[in-house]
């Protein structure tokens, strides 16, 4: 069994049955809500990044491979780099105001900036 199989393994450690299947942990993505539904909220942010400015949306609650869709097309609009991961998505630069207009034009209508 791979070292990745065996951190999964829920519950039973070791069983004596030949015949016995071990149960594993599924990671279960959340729907994506559509954007009307969605809760962002689009600030600045410079923590642990050495003075570097960028802009954070937060509070996306769907699968990842539509976080990275929003992602993408965000830093596309732009034109700089970032990225998108765990319900986040960073964009470089101080574009708290633009992000929130494009978030508006796309449907995400409550969208809320956050911070100064």
């Amino acid at each position: 069994m791979s070292k990745k199989n065996y951190k999964r393994i829920i519950g039973t450690v070791y069983s004596t049955n030949p015949d016995y299947e071990y149960e594993y942990e599924s990671k279960q993505e959340a729907t994506t809500l559509p954007p009307q539904q969605q809760k962002l909220k689009v600030m600045h942010d410079r923590k642990k990044r050495r003075g570097k400015t960028v802009t954070l949306v937060t509070g996306f609650v769907g699968t990842n491979d539509d976080l990275k869709d929003l992602g993408k097309k965000l830093k596309s609009k732009c034109g700089v780099g970032g990225t998108a991961k765990e319900g986040e998505i960073m964009v470089q630069g101080e574009f708290k105001k633009r992000v929130h207009d494009l978030l508006k034009e796309m449907g995400y209508s409550q969208t809320k900036m956050s911070g100064g």
